[in-house]
């Protein structure tokens, strides 16, 4: 069966953007975050326009590679302009999950408004044989809660942004992590972990 993880760059103090983020402006005051997108020389062969160091390269272009359905929620999905009617990925379908009408979704995103077990559910399907990724703090805290999330990639970014939207909200209990790999670049270090079960 297909995985379901959340690779997203952080600060070291756990915001994914930061202060007045919203529509049309989703990182807030927190561009930094996705400097290493743009500060290499190595193309991604996944995003077209992305040009990482070359360790940056290697792991974004592996877990982008597995992604065959992304699961957003309703601020990321408004904060970034509905994604212009498609997804944040080039190639894998969106699901929205959200409680509230969406009259605005394409019909090349999935609206699913009975929360985040029947999301995923859709998503797999989506996704066949590929993975499930996830966008945004609410989703990855409800998948978490649902015990639904496999994998965390933390692209952590040395920047402390002091408030902003955090990566993870409040959850009803600890959650055990194993570090499976840590690779340090230029501007970031991704950190990859699975969920302990």
């Amino acid at each position: 069966m297909s995985k379901v993880f959340a690779a997203l760059a952080v600060s070291v103090d756990g915001y994914i953007s930061g202060r007045d983020s919203g529509p049309d402006n989703g990182l807030g005051d927190a561009p930094m975050l996705f400097n290493w997108y743009f500060d290499g020389d190595t193309p991604s062969r996944v995003f077209d326009g992305f040009k990482l160091s070359e360790p940056s390269a290697k792991v974004f272009d592996a877990v982008a590679g597995r992604v065959g359905a992304v699961i957003v929620g309703r601020k990321t999905y408004e904060d970034s302009g509905h994604f212009g009617g498609g997804s944040p990925h080039p190639t894998a379908p969106m699901v929205l999950v959200t409680h509230r009408p969406a009259p605005d979704i394409s019909e090349r995103q999935t609206l699913v408004t009975t929360g985040i077990e029947d999301a995923v559910a859709a998503a797999h399907e989506l996704a066949g044989s590929k993975d499930v990724g996830l966008m945004g703090g609410g989703v990855v805290t409800e998948a978490l809660k649902a015990g639904l999330v496999d994998e965390l990639v933390l692209h952590q970014v040395p920047v402390l942004l002091g408030a902003g939207r955090p990566f993870f909200q409040s959850l009803p209990e600890h959650i055990e992590l194993r570090l499976v790999e840590a690779v340090p670049a230029p501007g970031v270090t991704h950190l990859h972990y699975e969920i302990v079960r």
